[in-house]
């Protein structure tokens, strides 16, 4: 099952369920995080709280793609109580392009740190259940006002020397009223780095990462599938000017995701109840280690399955805005 988060055309929001058999406005229920609120309390599962509410009426939505009333599938009503973090360096192959990066400023003889990091959880990311496995490379991107819609903006700063887009899936999370957190599921997610900066120095990794983030329109419900092939490609002035195919999914990666999990939720300042979590999990593709100057304008496009609706944000810069601190 697809959760897919919508606005009619009275402004009202609406949460549509879609499966291989169509799709369905979901009967009185206006957020994905409500449904999965009330499916917290009742011990059921999200498909479980969809049925028990029941359907009104039928949904196109292709023509609501077509009329941009898409919105990101998940939210929050407090944008201080979401939070949007990821992992690196997960992925078979998502070395190469940051060890490119990085090995300038180490010594060529020497092993780079991200490669270390990479073999670490090669070797160590799947651990046997009960175990715990490699810890990954863990990074902070903001809070929910630095998420964007399926066909919104993704806007840089004024002062950033790069706008990347990074192909991935991410993982969607809601903190139960005792701290347990539960994965709703996962959606299709453009993480969106400044990859020039990052180049610039791997210290300067959490500078690269505290930019905004889109996700796609549809949150995939139940078990994550195991292997994700999709396609990334940037356009610009309509035309494709990059195109890759990107994997994803456990078949791809060095970590089960229960193993990033882990390491993300171990902390508890990310087991508040009620508050929703946005993990990003890393990928293998970008334009950037391709060589890539990605220009104001351009179009970034991510599609892959069992998501039937693609990703699509166009990129944008941030005015200059100067911050002057006073003493009080």
């Amino acid at each position: 099952m697809r959760l897919v988060q919508v606005r009619d055309e009275s402004g009202a929001r609406r949460v549509i369920a879609a499966n291989d058999k169509g799709a369905a406005y979901v009967r009185g229920v206006e957020s994905v995080r409500a449904l999965a609120w009330a499916a917290i309390e009742h011990h059921v599962t999200l498909a479980e709280a969809v049925e028990a509410v029941g359907y009104e009426g039928e949904a196109d939505l292709a023509a609501l793609a077509e009329a941009g009333r898409l919105l990101a599938p998940i939210d929050h009503e407090d944008p201080a109580h979401l939070i949007l973090s990821g992992t690196g360096l997960t992925h078979l192959g998502s070395a190469e392009g940051r060890d490119k990066m990085h090995r300038a400023a180490a010594d060529a003889e020497k092993q780079t740190d991200s490669m270390r990091m990479f073999l670490e959880g090669v070797e160590g990311g799947k651990p046997e259940a009960g175990q715990v496995g490699q810890q990954p490379e863990w990074f902070y991107k903001g809070d929910g006002s630095q998420l964007v819609g399926p066909g919104e903006a993704l806007t840089m700063p004024a002062f950033a020397r790069d706008g990347g887009e990074e192909p991935e899936l991410a993982g969607i999370y809601l903190i139960g009223p005792d701290g347990t957190p539960f994965r709703l599921g996962l959606t299709l997610a453009n993480e969106f780095s400044d990859h020039v900066t990052e180049r610039h120095n791997y210290l300067w990794l959490a500078h690269s990462k505290l930019r905004q983030a889109a996700l796609g329109p549809e949150l995939l419900t139940g078990t994550p599938p195991e292997d994700v092939q999709g396609t990334s490609r940037i356009r610009r002035d309509g035309a494709v000017i990059w195109e890759k195919p990107f994997l994803s999914g456990e078949a791809n990666m060095s970590h089960y995701l229960s193993n990033l999990e882990h390491h993300h939720f171990k902390y508890d300042l990310f087991r508040r109840p009620g508050d929703i979590h946005v993990h990003f999990f890393g990928t293998a593709t970008l334009s950037f280690s391709d060589g890539i100057e990605t220009r104001e304008g351009d179009v970034f496009e991510i599609e892959a399955a069992p998501f039937t609706l693609p990703l699509s944000n166009p990129l944008a810069r941030a005015a200059e805005a100067r911050v002057t601190v006073k003493q009080l």
